[in-house]
């Protein structure tokens, strides 16, 4: 496989609201969608739908969960080769989110079974991780297991995409030095540095940090800006996004790592720059219709000229 993601499976149930509720108020809904969705079948299944080989490697609910079945459905539907294990006790995970109309989103996050991925799981499957050419983790599983792939990815020279997110403010300093690119939002990069990301400046400083701890290249994703890259000869630079009228923003960094993935597996030799340029127009498309997984572009529906 030329892409493998070890993250989570979450369900999504999304409703569409006018605007967000505040604490203890109830408010009506437009309508309502049920979706598959989790940062890693995210990632998997938006670099499956631009064409690369992918496997997924998590944990559902049991087999028997109907949750689980609309999972493998999709990833089956998505062309996505499976390395999945099933919880007997942990149903899984799910996800409540609302979308209000300017396509800002809040959401609740139940990992269920995610949280009980063992580090022996993912031994067990260390084939499929060794033979990828590009490995994308992220944080919606247990941490040890984590970093049980990135050590096998590491080992064997693959190229490392790390998500740092969900957000967490305590990383081991051996995330930081196994990750190729270390990718994080404004809100993640600012619990991990304590700086508050609203500008170039502030950006730079936080993605200085990051690299200091370890990482060799650092995107901070700006949601609408666009991204910030830090590579490996200290360059900093800000990649504009392309402007759309977005819909629901749900899912729009999943579709940006899960196209980087793509890119770095099928056009090596492109300038990371590119890559992220096209990563980036790859996102911008996913946030004009609603959704997340069934948002996610395939490479039939974008521009020729992203894969020249």
């Amino acid at each position: 496989m030329a892409v493998v993601v070890v993250g989570s499976l979450i369900t999504d149930i999304i409703s569409y609201v006018e605007r967000l509720p505040q604490p203890g108020e109830t408010i009506r809904g437009k309508s309502l969608f049920i979706g598959c969705g989790g940062k890693g079948a995210n990632q998997c299944v938006a670099a499956a739908k631009l064409g690369a080989e992918c496997t997924m490697i998590g944990k559902l609910g049991p087999v028997n969960d109907p949750l689980s079945r609309i999972h493998i459905e999709a990833l089956t539907k998505n062309g996505v080769q499976r390395r999945l294990f099933h919880s007997s006790q942990d149903q899984t995970g799910s996800a409540i989110i609302m979308v209000d109309k300017d396509a800002a989103n809040a959401m609740t996050s139940v990992l269920g079974a995610n949280a009980d991925l063992k580090p022996d799981e993912i031994d067990s499957v260390a084939e499929s991780i060794q033979g990828a050419d590009v490995l994308v983790a992220a944080l919606g599983i247990p941490l040890k297991s984590t970093i049980v792939a990135l050590k096998k990815g590491r080992k064997h020279g693959i190229k490392i995409i790390f998500n740092a997110a969900p957000a967490a403010s305590n990383l081991p300093s051996e995330v930081y030095q196994l990750s190729s690119v270390f990718c994080v939002n404004e809100s993640e990069a600012e619990m991990l540095t304590g700086e508050k990301v609203d500008s170039i400046e502030s950006a730079d400083r936080s993605a200085q940090i990051l690299q200091e701890r370890g990482c060799k290249v650092v995107l901070i994703t700006l949601g609408s800006r666009g991204a910030y890259l830090k590579d490996e000869a200290n360059n900093g630079i800000l990649i504009a996004a392309p402007p759309v009228k977005a819909v629901d923003t749900t899912g729009a960094g999943d579709s940006f790592i899960g196209a980087l993935a793509y890119y770095m597996a099928y056009y090596p030799k492109l300038p990371l720059q590119t890559m992220v340029e096209r990563s980036c127009q790859v996102a911008a498309f996913s946030v004009q219709k609603p959704g997340t997984q069934i948002s996610f572009p395939t490479k039939e529906e974008l521009p020729e000229e992203l894969f020249l």
